[in-house]
């Protein structure tokens, strides 16, 4: 498993995996993060499609990788 994460503002593994659990908390700190890093376009598309498979992909990713799901690296 992973350890220190990536994502989620640099958070410990297990903390951004139970962020990531919390569909509203994946949602908005999947919208930041991706803000954070300069890539508008992909902030955009979790805003508008993050609370559905995103939220489930995130989750996935998270418990496997330690980072969110990157669709679009725009």
């Amino acid at each position: 498993m992973a350890g220190k994460g990536k994502d989620y503002f640099g958070l410990p593994w297990l903390i951004s995996l139970i962020l990531a659990i919390i569909p509203v908390t994946s949602w908005l700190l999947g919208v930041a993060t991706r803000f954070n890093e300069g890539k508008y376009l992909a902030g955009l598309l979790r805003l508008v499609l993050g609370w559905n498979i995103i939220w489930i992909l995130d989750i996935i990713c998270v418990l496997l990788k330690g980072k969110i799901l990157r669709i679009l690296n725009v």
